[in-house]
């Protein structure tokens, strides 16, 4: 078909039914003059809410700023985690962290209506705030949010306040439908019913904010040992010291943020509880070990001079198998839950511009009118733990390791016989012992039983300077013990070496002497004297417990070397026995009835010599024929007109051993005076013997 044909069928097809072809629209000049116009508008509102941005900023911006930090203050909070919790061996809580509340007030809150103000208040003033003062804080700062008003609230408190408010606005809603149905019985309208006064309904912006406080439930209980914790939960002295990052947790947090309908979200991350210590100690060992010091420094209290019954007094039960403490005590003490209280300090001597004791005493009054910095040296002096933070010469309780270095390299053998004439020429100078009339012929047996400095100082002058000040480092006096406790010190300046000791210096040293150990080193060494040569570091802390209970660590025994071979141990286990049951013995007045134990007693004359003043003590094991357990009482400068009586040691460690090896369930061996039952008698502890097997054999009960 030609394209004039489809032409003319095109025309005969009439205009009713023709599509017109049209082309693409235009973009007309009008058009184009609009669009214009709406970006030019668009553009201007954009410029004048630019310009209106830069207003704000320039003239409200910090009123801007502090209402956005107010509302960060508000929405971001540290959540506190609870401190680790510290128990003895069987579980008693000697430490813990008790709930407490801070009460938060929102002044912002209550200052919305005035109907607020007055129940808001009188509610608080409940809580232990104070009224007015409260007032005053809301009335100054209508806008604040967070503000604390009361720390540590207890939770009886909280939740007597809990419960009286919902019960008062349950008590109000009640009278409010009652209102309202009289009403309706009455033919009103609800909103015309009584009105019912809104007390506790109106209580508004008080709230509760966790918190822990440290809480010591024995009180004075090993007070220097498990020390205690200060501001933000900073442990000090003792072991909330040492163990403050194991004990201290993580804090949590809860953020505040304003999602995209500017509605506030929250996120809330938990904290971290801290773990808990398990102890060697046992809390009952403990009391026992307390009791009988507070007892002495009772009776000697003002007894010679006003002031307590010494200047320190100490014990120290180690078991000798494992070097786990299992108490550690010394008076004077103080209250866990109140360590500042400065009445503690009366009776223990003043301290010169050294913080050494002097031979004044501290009175009520004394310690009433101390300036804020002698406060704080006499605080420390009194939290500080005797058995580890202090030094002194031990006396004749270094005996046995004098002996043991002489035996274990063979310069001495357990043959050897010394004289006792008395006192003993050193380098020009005339040296004492104890007894001046001599103790004659001695051998190493006898010179241990009798306690001879004679026989001692011929001893170390065969033994030598080197070998002697080896096996001082070998038993490790002069170094820490790294037992786990803060405040430990170290006595190496107060050790001679090989080079520098003289004749005189090693005789003095080979009776205890001219330098100086802590109760825990010498109760460490011994425990190797006595146990077979094995030395072991001693600890507190068993085990490390997770918050739910679940073990993290267990601190095993450690042996850290061999200090004397295993027959050199026998000879001193049954020297220092002798040393107790001999005729002769200095240390009969430790033994207590039904046992038998070894030790060795001490005397150590203080500096300048010549004073008068000793630091008295005794060193045993107990039973003597399967030792378990090292005893270590120390008396420092007992306050009598006689200071030099180890036998008050002696009685104590005895008074002590009494009732600490019945409840170790260790039996008697031995047959028991009657004077003897009479004493357990009198403490409960007859009936609870095993009898001896001298008595089962004759039918007399024990």
């Amino acid at each position: 078909m030609s394209r004039e044909d489809r032409e003319r069928m095109g025309r005969a097809g009439g205009s009713g039914n023709r599509k017109v072809r049209r082309g693409p629209r235009r973009f007309t000049i009008s058009m184009q003059k609009r669009l214009v116009v709406v970006f030019l508008m668009v553009l201007t509102a954009f410029i004048l809410l630019a310009f209106r941005l830069i207003l704000i900023q320039r003239d409200n911006g910090r009123t801007y700023t502090m209402q956005v930090l107010s509302q960060q203050e508000y929405n971001n909070k540290s959540l506190p985690y609870k401190r680790g919790r510290i128990t003895d061996a069987k579980g008693t809580v000697l430490a813990d962290s008790q709930l407490v509340y801070n009460v938060i007030i929102d002044a912002s809150q209550i200052m919305e209506k005035d109907e607020y103000l007055e129940p808001s208040l009188n509610a608080a003033e409940r809580l232990g705030i104070n009224k007015e003062e409260l007032r005053a804080y809301i009335t100054k700062h209508p806008g604040s949010q967070y503000y604390i008003a009361f720390k540590n609230l207890p939770y009886q408190d909280k939740r007597a306040f809990d419960k009286e408010v919902e019960e008062g606005i349950e008590a109000e809603q009640e009278a409010q439908r009652k209102a309202v149905e009289e009403a309706e019985k009455a033919g009103k309208e609800a909103s015309e019913a009584e009105k019912v006064e809104l007390v506790y309904s109106n209580i508004k912006g008080i709230w509760f904010e966790d918190n822990y406080i440290r809480n010591y439930p024995c009180s004075t209980l090993a007070a220097d040992v498990i020390g205690f914790t200060v501001g933000n939960n900073i442990g000090s002295f003792g072991l909330e010291e040492y163990y403050d990052d194991t004990l201290n947790g993580v804090p949590g947090r809860t953020y505040g943020y304003l999602d995209e309908s500017l509605n506030i979200e929250q996120t809330t991350i938990q904290p971290t509880d801290g773990n808990n210590l398990v102890l060697t100690l046992d809390a009952n060992i403990q009391s026992i070990c307390e009791k009988y010091l507070k007892e002495f420094n009772e009776e000697l209290k003002d007894h010679k001079h006003k002031g307590n019954g010494s200047n320190n007094a100490a014990c120290i039960i180690m078991d000798i198998d494992t070097g786990g403490i299992l108490a550690m005590a010394s008076e004077p003490g103080f209250d866990l839950n109140n360590p500042y209280d400065i009445a503690a300090v009366a009776g223990m001597p003043k301290l010169n511009e050294k913080d050494a004791p002097t031979t004044s005493y501290m009175t009520e009054g004394d310690a009433q009118a101390l300036s804020d910095a002698d406060r704080s040296r006499y605080l420390n002096a009194l939290w500080s733990n005797y058995c580890v933070s202090a030094h002194y010469e031990p006396g004749s309780t270094a005996k046995p390791f004098t002996t043991a270095m002489g035996l274990e390299t063979g310069t001495l053998k357990k043959s050897d016989k010394f004289q006792c004439n008395g006192t003993l020429l050193v380098d020009g100078t005339y040296i004492n012992c104890a007894h001046l009339e001599g103790d004659g012929l001695l051998d190493i047996s006898g010179a241990i039983e009798r306690s001879c400095n004679v026989a001692l100082m011929q001893e170390a002058m065969k033994i030598g300077p080197e070998t002697f000040c080896k096996y001082q480092n070998v038993f490790n006096f002069g170094l820490k013990t790294n037992i786990d406790l803060a405040g430990e010190a170290r006595t190496d300046d107060y050790l001679y070496q090989a080079e520098d000791m003289a004749d005189i210096d090693l005789a003095s040293n080979s009776f205890g002497q001219n330098f100086e150990a802590t109760m825990i080193q010498m109760a460490s060494g011994y425990c190797s004297l006595i146990n077979g040569g094995y030395y072991y570091q001693p600890h507190i802390v068993d085990r490390i417990t997770s918050p739910g209970g679940s073990t993290v660590q267990i601190n095993s025994p450690r042996i850290l070397k061999k200090t004397i071979s295993e027959e050199t141990s026998d000879l001193i286990r049954e020297y220092c026995i002798q040393a107790v049951e001999g005729e002769h013995a200095t240390g009969k007045l430790a033994r207590p009835a039904g046992y038998r134990i070894g030790g060795k007693t001490g005397t150590a004359e203080t500096l300048p010599r010549g004073n008068g003043q000793y630091v008295v003590s005794f060193l045993g094991f107990a039973p003597a024929d399967d030792p378990q357990i090292c005893i270590y009482v120390v008396l420092d400068r007992i306050n009598n007109k006689k200071q030099d009586e180890a036998g008050r040691a002696c009685i104590l460690a005895r008074k002590i051993l009494t009732e600490v090896l019945p409840y170790m369930n260790i039996y008697m061996t031995e047959p028991l005076t009657d004077e003897e039952r009479l004493e357990l008698e009198e403490l409960g502890l007859y009936d609870t013997n095993k009898p001896s097997s001298e008595e089962e054999e004759t039918g007399d009960a024990q």
